[in-house]
Order: structure tokens, then sequence, then C-alpha cells
């Protein structure tokens, strides 16, 4: 970070704590407009943890059942902004019981007595909007059984919270941050007496923030799916409020939520979670169905790309490939090296699947996350597809340099189902090598057809690739190809080792096979924000080299033929402390 970039960062956070000072001196609101309806949904299992005392938050766990929430020593800065921002307050509702309840109101009045004096670290644009939005949707809840002059207090502060984000949600970083902002600047303003007017221009700037991130495609710059469904939620949850208010809906916000909605479906996975790439997880459970159907956008998904993806879908089989350069720009700073993965999911169960974002689990499990071995595609010698520049000091985050520019893709019917072809050219610059990858998938959705290749295209490519094979003498240029499993399949090696048997939790059987090449099994980590520690899983490994300008790899993946066509998966899914 430029000594430029720190002093605006530190003038940014100043004047945060000015304006939150200046907001708690103007006049309070006293109620509501009307009485807000809850749209976020909650777990109840974190929510019981939560109220014993568990409190996980941005994959730490701090077991402290006779100490007040406010009272913990946060390990990271990530852990206290998820406090900071109450969205725990869903869980605890998804309870409901007097003890979520009475942790719900006791934390909420703390936090006003603690911090609502414009103090602490919960006062930035994006966690204000956040915290807003879960007061409104929970307030009464909250205030049920309270004194008046308890409401009195929570009126006052819902009010300076509002005010402060009038004034400040401009200096939200463009995209999530800016739309939490605005969302919840708009939610509040128009849900609290008196308040009104300070709704109109957060209407204005988040129509035009709409035009500003959401491209053509349905997509956001980072490419990353989780964080496209909370864009989409926030968006939905802002029109509920505009059309509850009999405000008017600007076009920008209507036409953006149309075009993620197909995006959303492409990246949904037959399981209903999103596929995981760019730093983006599964997803809370319920979450992108209930937006979705909350949304009214009907369109299907798109037979091309959604936000740079690719789907293959029949029976209860989907497939959702990177089919995209990774994101640029500042946008980049959580991107993987993931072009040309895949993740494969058999009805509810996952089983081929990326590691994920390591994120949670500190800074080398972050860029381990990151690097294409830890997708399922292939790697060559060694080199992901795009490489992490070097730490920065200060921010501790590195970009994706040298990143594939071209990545040609066609999607369209094989002889008997559908078929994806692409490339990408992250390995000429270092080898001359051009990485394409077939994926075929039968009307059935019963198999999954692959073929990897390396080719030398151009001249300059072919002696780069001659220069490459000078260095090894000769010896071929090593490539690895990954399959990640999920953590819960049961994986053994069959028939001589040349098969390796995958069994879902469902109890669904999946068989994978080579073509001239050994596979083997090895350990491999499943990354899972919101658990303490990485799953071990396993990964299927096929190995060989490319002495050639020509290299091919098949593959496959299907269901013996013995199977039947549909199980019936009634395996329930046991909640455990992660």
């Amino acid at each position: 970070m430029s000594k430029h970039s720190s002093f605006s960062s530190r003038r940014t956070q100043f004047m945060h704590r000015l304006h939150a000072r200046l907001a708690t001196r103007t006049k309070g609101a006293s109620a509501f407009v009307s009485s807000p309806e809850p749209r976020t949904i909650g777990s109840f299992a974190k929510g019981r943890q939560l109220a014993a005392g568990n409190y996980l938050f941005a994959g730490h766990l701090v077991v402290a059942p006779d100490t007040e929430i406010w009272d913990i020593a946060a390990p990271d800065v990530m852990f206290e902004q998820e406090v900071q921002g109450f969205s725990w307050l869903d869980d605890l509702v998804a309870v409901g019981d007097q003890k979520a309840r009475s942790a719900a109101s006791d934390w909420t009045w703390q936090w006003i007595a603690r911090f609502g004096n414009g103090s602490g670290p919960g006062w930035t644009p994006d966690l204000t909007g956040r915290r807003l939005i879960r007061w409104i949707n929970h307030a009464l809840f909250l205030l049920r059984g309270k004194e008046s002059d308890d409401s009195v207090v929570f009126y006052r502060s819902l009010a300076h919270q509002t005010r402060f984000l009038s004034r400040r949600w401009h200096a939200a970083a463009p995209g999530m941050e800016r739309f939490e902002a605005l969302t919840g600047l708009i939610y509040a303003s128009l849900a609290l007496e008196g308040l009104e007017k300070l709704a109109a221009p957060a209407i204005t700037a988040l129509a035009k923030e709409c035009g500003d991130q959401i491209d053509d495609e349905g997509g956001i710059p980072t490419r990353n799916p989780q964080e496209l469904l909370h864009v989409f939620m926030l968006l939905t949850w802002a029109v509920a409020a505009l059309s509850e208010a009999e405000q008017k809906v600007p076009a920008a916000v209507i036409e953006a939520i149309d075009l993620i909605a197909p995006s959303l479906r492409t990246l949904r996975h037959a399981d209903g979670s999103l596929a995981r790439f760019h730093g983006g997880g599964r997803g809370t459970e319920g979450w992108l169905d209930h937006a979705l159907a909350s949304s009214g956008a009907k369109h299907a998904a798109p037979d091309g790309l959604s936000m740079g993806y690719a789907r293959l879908s029949a029976g209860r089989t989907s497939v959702v490939i990177d089919a995209s350069p990774p994101p640029k720009g500042p946008a980049n700073v959580n991107a993987h090296a993931s072009t040309l993965a895949f993740e494969m999911t058999s009805g509810r169960r996952p089983m081929i699947v990326n590691c994920g974002s390591g994120v949670s689990f500190g800074t080398e499990w972050r860029r381990a996350g990151r690097a294409t071995p830890s997708h399922s595609t292939l790697s060559l010698d060694g080199y992901s597809s795009a490489r992490l520049d070097d730490i920065d000091k200060i921010t501790k985050r590195e970009s994706l340099v040298d990143a594939p520019q071209n990545v040609p893709v066609e999607i369209g019917r094989a002889p008997d189902g559908m078929r994806f072809q692409g490339g990408h050219d992250g390995y000429v610059l270092t080898h001359g090598l051009t990485h394409a990858r077939t994926l075929e998938m039968t009307f059935d959705g019963r198999a999954l057809a692959g073929e990897d290749m390396l080719l030398a295209l151009e001249d300059a490519d072919r002696r780069r690739f001659e220069k490459s094979m000078d260095a090894v003498r000769l010896a071929g240029i090593p490539y690895d190809i990954r399959f990640h499993l999920h953590p819960e399949a049961d994986v053994r090696l069959d028939l001589g080792g040349t098969a390796v048997s995958i069994t879902l939790k469902s109890g669904e059987v999946w068989v994978f096979r080579s073509e001239g090449v050994p596979l083997r099994l090895e350990p491999s980590v499943y990354l899972e924000t919101g658990r303490l520690k990485p799953r071990a899983s396993q990964q299927i490994v096929l190995s060989g080299r490319a002495v050639e300008y020509v290299t091919k790899l098949r593959w496959s993946l299907s269901k013996p033929q013995e199977s039947a066509i549909g199980v019936r998966d009634i395996t329930r899914d046991e909640i455990e402390l992660p």
C-alpha cells in the first residue's frame, strides 16, 4: 500500500468517526411508519450455539458461556466485523426461545450503550447498513416486552445510524459494500418516521450502482457467486421496501434483478447450493431459493455464459465451469486461478468440488486456496494458470498476475447430450502450451466424459515449448489433472487401480476412469468458511508429461448401468459444531 493509500484510509476512518459523533447529536425517530416484515433467514443450529456461549465467527470459536458478546476479545478484524454487523441476530431469531430472545435483546441494548455514541469499529457504511437491516427486520422480536424508555433508546439509535449512512454511504467501496450501505439506508429511511427525505438520494445512488456494477451477463466484477447472491438479496429487499412505501422502483434496479436471477440459476447446483469460485462459498442453506422465489424473476438460465460461467445439467446432475479469465483490477484481490475448473453435484450431494476459499484459516491457506492445484482442473509443471503476486506488507493481500487473456468457449449439443469446449492461454508464456478442455454430459445426466489437451498452436508457442523441453532434457513437461472430492464422498481404487468408485452419502455410486494414464488418490482439503479448520478429503490425480505439440488425455465419470435412475435420498445431514 502506498503512502497516499495509507493516508487516504486513515482519513476515511477519521471521517467515519466524525460523522458518527455528529449523527448522534441529531433528532431521533419515534416509531416505524409501518410494521417491518423480516426478510432474512437464520440458522437454528448457529443460534443455539450462540445462545449457549459458543461464539463462532470468521473461522474462530470462542467458548465463553458466561461472557457477553461485547466483552469478548476479538481474535481478528473479520471476527470483529461479523459481530458488529449483527447478522447473528438472524440466527437467534431462528431459535426464538426465551434464552435466545434475552441474548438478542441484551446484546442490542448493550451495543447502544457502548457504541451508540459513535464510537467503536462498527461505524462503517457497510456494517451500519447490515446492522440496520437486521434491527429493523427483527424489531418486533427485540421490542417485545420492553419498557417505553427502552423503545425510545432503540428508535433514537436507529435514526442516528441512518443519518450517519446518509452522510457516509459514498465512502463505501463500489460493489458489495456500497450495495449494503445503500440498501440499509433505503430500508431504514423508509421505515422510520420523519426520515423519508433521506431515501431519494439513496434510491438514485442505488440505481447508478446497479448500472456501474452489474454487467450484461448479470455478473459483478469479482465473479464471486456468493457475493452475487448477497447483492441480489439486497436489491430484492430494497425493492420490497420501496414497493411497501409506494415509492417508484428505478428501472435500473429492476433490470439488475432480471439480469442477476438467470446468472444465479446458472451458478446453482442440483442441491440448491452455489458453485464455489473466486472466494465464494456454497451459500447459507435456503437463501438462494428464497431469494429467487421472492424476486419474482422467472428468466431461466441462459444457454451461454453467465458471469463467465458455463453450466451443463441433465437429470439429477449439474456441472458448473469457470469459463472466463479471472477478475481484473481491484476485483482480483480475492480471485482464484481457476479457469476451466469445474464442480459437479448429483442430486443433493456434491461430488467434484474446488477446495474453496481459505481466507478464514489464515494467509497460507488463503494463498493455497487460490492456486490452480486447489481446483478441479489441469496444472502444468507446478505452475498455476495465473500467478500470485507478492504479498503487500500492509494489506497482507496479493493480486493475480499473468492470468489467461484468451479463453474461447463453445457450448452446444453432443450426439447424446450437451458439450462444453473451452481453452485458455495461461501456460503459453511459460511453456508455449494452451490448455483445452471438453466436457460432454449425457441427456440423462448419468455420465460425464472429459478430454484435456495441451497444445502448442503457433510457431512462437512451439519454439517456447521446445525451449522448455530442452530445460528438462526432453523428459517432457509434467502435468497433473486434479478432481477434488467432497469430504462426504467415500472413495476407493478399483479394478487394479484403473478406476475409482465414488459412493455418495445418498447411496449413489459413480465410477471414474481414465484412458492410458495411471490414476491415484491423494489427500486433499475442503476449505469451508465457518468451520474451525479445513476438512480432510481426497482427490483423484492424473499425471503425465507433455512431450509433443499435442497431448490428449480422456477420462469419464459415470453411474454403473445397473444403478437406479433415481435414488431416494433420505439420509439426514447431522448438525455439528464446525
